[in-house]
């Protein structure tokens, strides 16, 4: 009966009833942390809805009328959702200046309401307005969207100068319910979402070992549903450590714990990365092409069933025992059992305690003992000092390296760059003139379709306007929020019947889709309009507005609205989707430059620099470069084979970053480490990738150049000519030369869908044809 309850410390387990019913519940949980990274979207989406049911009770109680209920409500809806600032401080000041925001644009709308020229102009002037404001950061994108909403519900509404106090008190008591919810109900503080965000980062890594476990055991036929699994759970590890990253200085005390807790991150990222990497090079006949980590559809290298040797039972154990060090916290690791385990996986950084196994093999344990020391080095970073009364020499080394990096990571943050780009090339002066012609053209093309609910169309014009920055873009979010509001409407009719004239129950119904809307907008775009739409419907019934023909017109209406700002995109200072990308891929490759070089020269003995903030704004560019080429790769698009060309590149340039983030967090454990010494040898390697990046780049900038990419012998052949001899595997040396290997090979399998062209290889015919083809297949 003991034994039920008993942690075994050689498989990581426990056997009590109530300890499997706890796992359970703690597996629930951290896949739903996982798939909602901070809570974020839960926490959004309730604070939205409680802000709202505190203004309807409130508004209630004193005997408003339906049509203020729903104007209340909507300003509670904006007023919370519009304010982004980090520090509490902050948002009371957005949220108290956006009260006399509000209260002004809905006395405008009042007072225009029967100037349907000068309304209109005004009306335009606004939206110009609340666009050019997102130049003066957060507070002044709050601040516009509010003025611009508010406006909108009183055109909703349909305000007039004799409600206009009523309507104003309401405005008052929507700001004044957001407020009470916001910083009492559900607050929102930097320091509790970082917290958040970590718990969802430690469940992300739990997934990412777990499928680790599947890789290992997993047949050949099913390898290819397991890889899919390792490229999603690698791809929202990676999502979770950039959104840590950028709640790092709002969330922590000083500049020195965020600089601690970011290398922590990266080191615990990197490292289960690197793992499934190893696993899968071990799964293999040969060695695995880690591009297949990136690119879906990509070949799978020839597999093989793991022998089910002393190694491979060892590692199973082992895997398992990573997995639970992973996904319980400190509190929930009791005894010197978890101790024990931990100093067993840390014991597989010294090349002594390997077990008898192929390289591949010794690799993949090498790979645990690394992962083993960033889940330590988590801990100390998260929960402080720890016991180390059950310390093995191996555990204590481990402890020494941190308490060094923690002296050296003291410093300073960076000052963020700026945009120095002004006048008309500023990305919010030219949409908000974009949006202002759109906006003209909705106001004039809705009048025509109705002349009372024409600003559905003007609406539609600004939403498909917000985080987009070219043509395409635009393109793909206004079919998106076209789909979602025909879906909408259908159900829109459906609900408008249930309903009847049961005001609470439309009420009720409305919150549950604002939640939903909220919790679903970062993962569907249509999904989120579905909501809006099948919402509206509800609130037409409320103000006893409700037929077909409103739903019908309001498909017309975004139908309208969509076409009009991608007419205004277009013509109005376009910003083409080929241009941003190319604009966007030179940055990538600046950066990737960067990081590389640097890694390269420290590694060879040079100094120290910010590896790991280079690092960083590598992972942003490649964010803003993924997502500009999602019209490109968008199932709706005609162009199959430019939609896999840049699929194939964006998956090099993630494996490119991938090795370029290795090699950074390698090389600045260097000057402190006992077990890794500068090579100079490395900086002769190095060159090669770095004159490679600078040629693609200055061919993909346009700029006039000879210089042709170079290929042929391999890295370690370079170190190896100069009769040296190449290192042994299992030393750092040899480490850093694989991950220059894999740069070197992505780099150069960027060149010929580029156009770029190969020393050595000779130049297709129809050369100008080709470079245009290329060009086509790169934007």
């Amino acid at each position: 009966m003991l034994k039920r309850w008993q942690f075994t410390a050689e498989t990581g387990e426990y056997g009590s009833v109530g300890a499997e019913i706890r796992r359970s519940l703690t597996g629930v949980w951290d896949r739903f942390a996982a798939s909602d990274p901070g809570l974020l979207r839960l926490m959004a989406g309730l604070r939205t809805v409680a802000a709202i049911a505190l203004t309807l009770v409130v508004l209630a109680v004193v005997g408003t009328d339906v049509t203020h209920l729903v104007a209340g409500a909507m300003t509670a809806m904006f007023a919370t959702f519009a304010i982004k600032e980090k520090q509490v401080r902050g948002q009371a000041l957005t949220l108290a200046l956006g009260l006399p925001t509000a209260l002004a644009a809905v006395s405008l709308g009042a007072l225009l309401h029967s100037q349907v020229i000068a309304g209109d102009i005004f009306f335009v002037a606004l939206i110009f307005s609340a666009v050019y404001c997102r130049r003066f950061g957060d507070r002044g994108t709050a601040l516009g969207l509010i003025g611009f909403q508010t406006y909108f519900v009183s055109l909703f509404v349909g305000a007039t100068v004799s409600a206009l106090p009523v309507l104003a008190l309401t405005l008052a008591v929507a700001f004044a319910c957001s407020a009470v919810v916001r910083f009492t109900v559900v607050p929102e503080t930097p320091q509790r979402i970082l917290r958040w965000l970590r718990g969802a980062f430690r469940a992300r890594v739990a997934q990412l070992v777990a499928t680790h476990i599947e890789l290992l055991d997993a047949r050949p036929e099913q390898l290819d549903k397991v890889l899919d699994d390792l490229r999603r759970h690698t791809a929202r590890l990676h999502e979770s450590a950039l959104m840590i990253q950028g709640r790092l200085e709002d969330g922590t005390r000083d500049a020195a714990g965020a600089a601690l807790l970011q290398r922590r991150i990266a080191d615990a990222e990197i490292a289960t990365e690197r793992l499934g990497v190893l696993l899968l090079n071990a799964r293999t006949a040969e060695s695995a092409d880690t591009l297949t980590l990136h690119l879906p559809q990509a070949p799978l290298p020839t597999a093989k069933m793991p022998a089910e040797d002393a190694a491979t039972v060892t590692l199973r154990r082992d895997l398992n025992a990573l997995h639970l060090l992973v996904s319980r916290g400190a509190s929930d690791q009791p005894g010197t059992a978890v101790a024990h385990v931990r100093n067993r996986l840390l014991g597989y950084r010294d090349e002594d305690n390997l077990p008898r196994a192929s390289i591949a093999v010794q690799d993949v344990f090498r790979g645990i003992g690394e992962a083993a020391r960033s889940v330590l080095g988590l801990r100390l970073a998260l929960d402080g000092p720890q016991d180390e009364s059950d310390d093995t020499p191996a555990t204590t080394r481990s402890r020494e390296e941190f308490d060094a990096e923690d002296i050296a990571l003291a410093g300073g943050a960076e000052e963020p760059e700026e945009d120095d780009r002004g006048g008309l090339q500023r990305p919010t002066t030219r949409a908000a003139f974009q949006i202002a012609v759109g906006s003209t053209l909705a106001i004039v093309g809705g009048e025509f379709l109705s002349a009372q609910r024409w600003y559905w169309a003007v609406l539609t014009c600004w939403v498909v306007f917000l985080n987009t920055a070219s043509t395409g873009e635009i393109i793909i979010k206004g079919y998106r929020r076209l789909l979602g509001t025909v879906l909408g409407v259908v159900a829109g009719v459906g609900l408008a019947g249930l309903v009847g004239n049961h005001t609470w129950t439309a009420f009720a119904l409305i919150l549950l889709f604002v939640f939903a809307m909220f919790f679903t907008a970062p993962l569907s775009y249509a999904l989120m309009s579905f909501f809006v739409t099948a919402m509206l419907g509800l609130l037409y019934t409320l103000l006893n507005t409700y037929s077909l023909d409103v739903l019908i017109l309001r498909v017309e209406e975004t139908a309208l609205g969509a076409a009009c700002g991608i007419i205004a995109a277009a013509v109005v200072l376009p910003v083409h989707t080929d241009r941003r990308t190319d604009d966007l891929l030179g940055t990538v490759l600046t950066k990737l430059d960067e990081v590389v070089s640097a890694s390269v020269d420290q590694l060879s003995g040079g100094p120290a620099t910010d590896l790991l903030g280079l690092s960083r704004d590598l992972d942003t560019a490649l964010d803003e470069l993924r997502a500009s080429t999602r019209p490109l790769t968008h199932p709706i698009s005609p162009l199959r084979v430019r939609r896999q060309t840049v699929r194939y590149l964006v998956a090099l340039l993630e494996t490119s970053a991938y090795h370029a983030r290795s090699l950074a967090a390698t090389a600045e454990l260097l000057p402190y480490s006992k077990t890794i010494a500068a090579d100079p040898r490395l900086e002769r390697v190095g060159r090669r990738i770095a004159h490679n990046i600078e040629t693609i780049t200055a061919h993909v900038r346009g700029d006039t150049t000879d210089a042709q990419v170079s290929s042929g012998a391999t890295i370690v052949s370079l170190l190896e000519s100069d009769g040296s001899g190449a290192p042994n595997p299992g030393t750092v040396t040899y480490r850093v030369l694989r991950h220059l290997q894999r740069l070197d090979e992505g780099v150069s399998g960027l060149a010929r869908p580029l156009g770029v062209p190969v020393a050595g290889r000779p130049e297709p015919k129809g050369k100008n044809s080709d470079r245009r083809g290329a060009e086509s297949a790169r934007t």
